[in-house]
């Protein structure tokens, strides 16, 4: 209702399945994505470069097929560390990516994703949040702060989507 009340544009409702692949040999905070959420399908390479809003550099494409490209990771010797599914809505608002993301084990959360630290502060202003209600933990993070080492976990599914 609020994100209706400030003018955000539902863009889209979907389920995200992802694979996480470790790099060969294995670099702390740098990994391979590949995801999907039934429209597009992207194989991206993710770089924690520091804990800070703009800290994770993203170098990405977009690619046909997922399991095609799955299987060709696997050729190339790569086997996936973690199958994960999300649910995400997204919506936009003046340019600014805002997703409702609701993982299994954890409590539904907003990410804000903008060209700069300013347009996400000012989103979340606009959204009721103050500074105080954020923080810019990855999901990994998230899972740490509920007892949950995602990293351990090989099958994440979302029952919602198994019924």
């Amino acid at each position: 209702k609020k994100l209706d009340s400030v003018g955000a544009v539902f863009e889209w409702d979907r389920l995200q399945r992802r694979y996480v692949y470790d790099f060969i040999p294995k670099l702390d905070g740098k990994w391979i994505r590949l995801r999907t959420n039934g429209i597009k399908n992207t194989l991206t390479i993710k770089d924690v470069v520091t804990s800070k809003i703009d800290g994770t550099k993203e170098l990405e494409i977009e690619v046909d097929d997922f399991d095609k490209t799955n299987l060709i990771l696997q050729e190339l010797g790569y086997e996936y560390r973690a199958y994960q599914e999300n649910r995400r809505i997204q919506y936009k608002l003046n340019g600014v990516e805002i997703d409702i993301d609701s993982w299994p084990m954890i409590p539904t959360y907003l990410e804000v994703e903008a060209s700069s630290e300013e347009e996400v502060y000012k989103t979340i202003e606009l959204l009721g949040f103050d500074k105080s209600q954020i923080t810019t933990r990855d999901v990994e993070g998230i899972y740490n702060d509920y007892g949950h080492d995602v990293m351990e976990i090989k099958e994440l599914k979302l029952e919602e989507e198994r019924k």
